[in-house]
């Protein structure tokens, strides 16, 4: 589609019911809304980085396997990724806020729960993959809303994306020290607790924002849920440069991000051990912090275009790890490559929220996020039987070619290349 730099051409210019999120007022990034906003998402993107901890002790100290707490992990995955389409559709069809706030307070309750469970010692499989499809539930219920909220709440997005951004940067980092430590001290059942408090919190900071009335929907009344779906849809398709990009993200998803996770951690602990291992994945969170620092210090013109360019480097994290370098060196070149992801990540993000008109952000969030993740576990089911077949270095390298090939691809692509920064994505 042409001149798609402007969110109105196309069939969207047709609604004349609706258009972007009303903006709030002008205040800089820290208004009093973000600053609520900012603090739900940070506290909890804590808690989530101290689940994986957690699940996984908890389990392990009742005899279960690894491939038990895999099966529960991926039960959580599963759900998000199968109903986070729907809910961007009630997201749009309700009040946004309110599906967090009771996706929140859902969480609140099955996390308590899982508390109660590890404290009591009555720890059942089922019952944490009960709990881990309910979460997953809940996230896809909550995960759409977040698009159309930062809009909402500040009159800097691109800001507010990499503010939010370093926030999970810094949690993934701060998470699972203060998960182990925890569980040292005290208890698994702590944890939990400290977990389910962290969606309290979220959920309190989201019921304190003040945000601009939307304006009325007024095909809402009238359409089903079925229309709904099928209409965010055809928004997304009609997108060249939304869906073109999921379209190559998913080979990126599938050949490098999936098997990089289970193949650089066979390779980096049984050579240089857990703590080597802990160090790499350290930089990697560092690496994202600045390069969400710099999306809000760098902000280019055509932002597909700059972020496609900063995807070279992402090369980086694979190809270290299967040349063998040494751990340093393999340090060095992830916290390039998460700084070079992180540049990406918030130029998309700030693309997606202001080139989409309000009334169906939710629901073209809601398909982008679904085909971002939908092929990590393809890739990483995949890893194994690849490392067979091939060796573990040589998947690693390939994966480290696919992101060459990623970035000149979305370069190739006029869409993305040209897409323009809206005026929106700027402070005012």
């Amino acid at each position: 589609m042409g001149g798609v730099s402007s969110p109105h051409s196309g069939p969207e210019a047709a609604r004349a019911v609706s258009g972007p999120s009303p903006r709030p007022p002008a205040g800089g990034l820290w208004s009093a809304n973000f600053r609520f906003f900012f603090s739900a998402r940070a506290v909890a993107m804590l808690g989530d980085t101290m689940l994986p901890v957690a699940l996984s002790a908890g389990l392990l100290g009742y005899g279960y396997s690894a491939g038990d707490i895999g099966l529960v992990m991926a039960a959580s995955t599963a759900c998000f990724a199968g109903f986070v389409v729907f809910g961007g559709v009630f997201a749009d069809r309700f009040d946004a806020r309110r599906l967090m706030i009771g996706a929140d307070l859902v969480r609140v309750c099955s996390q308590s729960t899982a508390a109660v469970l590890f404290t009591t010692h009555q720890v059942r499989l089922w019952e944490m993959a009960v709990i881990a499809v309910v979460n997953g539930t809940c996230a896809a219920m909550f995960q759409p809303g977040v698009a159309s909220t930062i809009v909402r709440v500040s009159t800097d997005v691109q800001g507010a994306n990499g503010a939010t951004r370093t926030a999970e940067s810094i949690a993934s980092l701060i998470g699972p020290a203060l998960a182990g430590v925890l569980i040292g001290f005290t208890s698994t059942g702590v944890v939990f607790a400290v977990h389910a408090s962290t969606y309290l919190t979220s959920a309190l900071c989201l019921i304190s924002l003040r945000l601009p009335a939307l304006p009325p929907r007024l095909a809402a009344a009238a359409s089903t849920f079925r229309a709904d779906l099928a209409e965010g849809w055809r928004e997304f398709l009609a997108r060249t440069w939304m869906w073109s990009v999921i379209l190559v993200w998913m080979l990126y998803m599938v050949c490098t991000i999936g098997p990089y996770t289970p193949l650089a951690a066979a390779q980096i602990i049984p050579a240089h051990g857990a703590g080597a291992y802990g160090l790499v994945n350290s930089a990697l969170g560092a690496g994202t912090a600045v390069g969400a620092v710099c999306a809000m210090r760098v902000r280019a013109a055509r932002p597909l275009r700059a972020g496609s360019m900063a995807l070279f480097g992402t090369a980086l994290m694979p190809t270290s790890v299967g040349l063998g370098l040494p751990v340093w060196a393999i340090a060095c070149c992830v916290l390039a490559a998460g700084a070079s992801s992180a540049y990406w990540g918030v130029n998309w993000a700030t693309s997606v929220q202001t080139q989409v008109p309000g009334d169906i952000l939710n629901r073209i969030h809601a398909y982008e996020v679904a085909g971002s993740i939908a092929m990590v576990p393809v890739g990483q089911a995949l890893a194994g039987p690849a490392s067979t077949a091939f060796g573990a270095r040589h998947v690693l390298l390939a994966g480290g070619v696919v992101p060459l090939i990623v970035a000149a691809t979305l370069l190739s692509i006029r869409p993305v290349r040209t897409l323009g920064r809206a005026k929106s994505a700027t402070p005012h």
